[in-house]
């Protein structure tokens, strides 16, 4: 009886490990996509947090040491810069600076960005108040020039004068880029800090036991919010009222969620920029695909893992800001869920069965074809921002809907060849769609 109860017991154990073995990689994460869905309009921020101030990054160090090791060694941490603590923060090259510039080095008190490009903020009085304005050259990184910058053309050109000198940070920039800011009108802190995602933490800093917000505890589509707060082009809400219009707006119209907190509904404080799907916007493409950086949200809203519960921070290390555009961490991320012969595929049993392409090459990297590089940080930077939409986009699509080739995922290495030559491939391998086969026709010009 013993000798059977050990054998039963032995293939009892072979049975779960087979099973365990075969189970999809998103089973890991089937606690996060079956929460219960929590409506748009519900405040999660805690009860306690709500008569709470913002106190600043290093209130939190001394409890949260690693977490603050990695955030301020990110890029967050150093999107506004003081030059005068540190003229090493500097990137352009002054001496270069046009002539007709209407700053100086010595004129600027702070950096915005460094990655991709780099502004500088100079102290100045506009409507009767203390403020800062942009200068009228931004430093490109990624060509290594100056090149002129207009803040007044984006979206509410006609809300401000067209002239950087007029022209304040305080309500177009500094709601995402100083902590604190957004929902006080208070520059709290300059970067990009704990409390911007986490929300005021006066009282957790007093009392641990102090419940703060934390996006990875919420519902997975509201997680996503404190991203999106910035990391989706927007406009002022207040432009939803009929009577309302950008000049009404005069020197008033704000291009962040003003009021906004991490764990207030953002529905309430956010309106998206618009898009008409097979329309061209400044800042969209017809398929949706960004024009512009910090679209990301724009994008991904629109996509099936946003639907169903996946969230920024399962692909980027919210401390860390790991695998980005300059850095991607590569298929293995990908594959954190996906798995030939899973559930939500690839529904191939190989790399090269899916992609049509060698194992090693650059078009088996998922990234390649699936957040192809359709936008600039600049008008005059390369295409380096890459798509959030992760539909692919097939050749004939990028020609009907008359997008550059360039932003195309098969052009953007075969540059040799044709959109319509390239798609005959896709053809050729059945890789073809019947949602693409009888979309496209009607996307004709």
């Amino acid at each position: 009886m013993k000798k059977l109860l050990f054998w039963l017991f032995f293939i009892l154990l072979i049975a779960l490990a087979f099973i365990l073995g075969n189970m999809p990689k998103i089973t890991d994460y089937y606690d996060q996509l079956t929460r219960t869905r929590i409506p748009k309009n519900v405040d999660l921020q805690p009860a306690a947090q709500k008569e709470a101030t913002f106190v600043g990054s290093s209130k939190c160090k001394a409890c949260h040491k690693e977490k603050y090791h990695d955030w301020h060694a990110s890029m967050h941490a150093k999107m506004i810069q003081d030059i005068r603590k540190n003229t090493n923060v500097i990137v352009a090259d002054f001496s270069k600076l046009p002539k007709d510039a209407d700053f100086t080095l010595k004129d600027a008190v702070y950096t915005i960005g460094s990655k991709f490009k780099q502004r500088y903020m100079i102290p100045a009085t506009i409507n009767s108040k203390e403020d800062f304005r942009l200068g009228n050259y931004q430093w490109n990184t990624q060509t290594g020039k100056w090149q002129r910058f207009k803040p007044y053309k984006y979206w509410y050109k006609h809300a401000y004068p067209h002239d950087n000198k007029q022209f304040p940070t305080s309500t177009t920039c500094d709601g995402c880029h100083f902590t604190g800011f957004m929902s006080t009108g208070k520059r709290i802190e300059p970067a990009i800090a704990c409390e911007s995602c986490h929300g005021p933490g006066s009282n957790h800093a007093a009392d641990p036991k102090s419940a703060i917000f934390r996006a990875d505890m919420s519902d997975p589509i509201r997680t996503n919010e404190v991203c999106l707060q910035c990391h989706m082009r927007n406009r002022d809400k207040r432009l939803q009222a009929s009577n309302v219009t950008q000049k009404s707006l005069w020197m008033q119209a704000v291009d962040y969620p003003q009021g906004f907190e991490p764990g207030k509904p953002l529905v309430a404080y956010k309106l998206p920029a618009p898009f008409t799907p097979g329309k061209e916007s400044k800042e969209f493409w017809p398929n949706g695909a960004a024009k512009k950086n910090r679209t990301q949200g724009n994008e991904y809203v629109h996509d099936a893992m946003y639907r169903h519960g996946i969230t920024c921070i399962n692909c980027h290390d919210p401390h860390r800001l790991t695998n980005t555009a300059k850095k991607p961490e590569g298929n293995r991320t990908c594959m954190k869920c996906h798995s030939f012969g899973s559930l939500i595929g690839p529904h191939q049993p190989t790399l090269e069965a899916h992609t049509h392409h060698k194992a090693d090459s650059k078009g088996s990297q998922c990234i390649e074809c699936h957040m192809p590089k359709t936008g600039k940080h600049t008008g005059k930077s390369p295409l380096t921002v890459r798509s959030h939409r992760f539909a692919f986009t097939y050749p004939a699509q990028t020609e009907a809907y008359g997008m550059p080739p360039q932003t195309n995922a098969c052009f953007s290495c075969h540059q040799d060849r044709t959109l319509k030559s390239l798609q005959k491939d896709l053809e050729s391998w059945g890789m073809v769609s019947w949602e693409e086969m009888s979309d496209t026709p009607r996307m004709q010009k």
